[in-house]
């Protein structure tokens, strides 16, 4: 079985990646590898920091691995807050917080069309590939569930009621722009 790095802190996000590739690929964490650092995303593009920090793994590690970085891409705030989602209104990356803001920006705004996006970068054999997952849909004003991370309580994806935080783990894991851009990554690896 292939082994690969997901160069992440995130545990909620090493959760669903795995739970998405299920037994196709060992995914190991950072803390697998003994990789502690922080790895910083600076650049200001999705792709740029995925990059970032898969090359950052395979540089000091010598492992073939894969990074993401996701955005939240609200159609009335001209794509924010995009590649600062996680730290929004800070950066403390509190969840709460960077809802909280976001649902003041949007206070008394019609449009509330947004868009999630992730972007995997994948370094195999020294080679580096794209993949990428986009999720459409609208953000409510009032919070609902409690499943998920980040803004899944205000994020119901199109052609559905619910929010990302109401229809838990199993099913958003199903249709959401990871999932779309996890899919399309398993697909390649198993054409190799």
């Amino acid at each position: 079985m292939k082994k690969f790095v997901f160069a992440t802190n995130n545990a909620h996000k090493l959760e669903e990646v795995k739970d998405i590739l299920g037994n196709k690929i060992e995914v190991l964490s950072m803390g697998d590898i003994n990789c502690h650092a922080d790895i910083p995303e600076t650049a200001d593009t999705l792709a740029g920091n995925a990059l970032i920090k898969a090359r950052y793994i395979y540089e000091h590690y010598h492992m073939d691995c894969f990074a993401d970085d996701t955005g939240l891409e609200v159609e009335a705030l001209n794509g924010a807050p995009g590649v600062y989602s996680a730290r929004y209104a800070g950066d403390a990356h509190n969840s709460e917080a960077n809802m909280k803001k976001l649902l003041q920006e949007l206070e008394g705004v019609e449009n509330r069309k947004a868009q999630f996006r992730t972007v995997f970068a994948l370094i195999l054999d020294g080679k580096e590939h794209l993949f990428e997952g986009i999720v459409k849909g609208e953000i409510v004003k009032v919070r609902k569930g409690t499943s998920g991370f980040g803004y899944d309580p205000i994020f119901v994806p199109e052609g559905y009621s619910q929010t990302f935080a109401e229809m838990g783990n199993a099913e958003k894991n199903k249709i959401s722009h990871r999932a779309k851009a996890t899919q399309k990554l398993c697909k390649f690896l198993k054409s190799i």
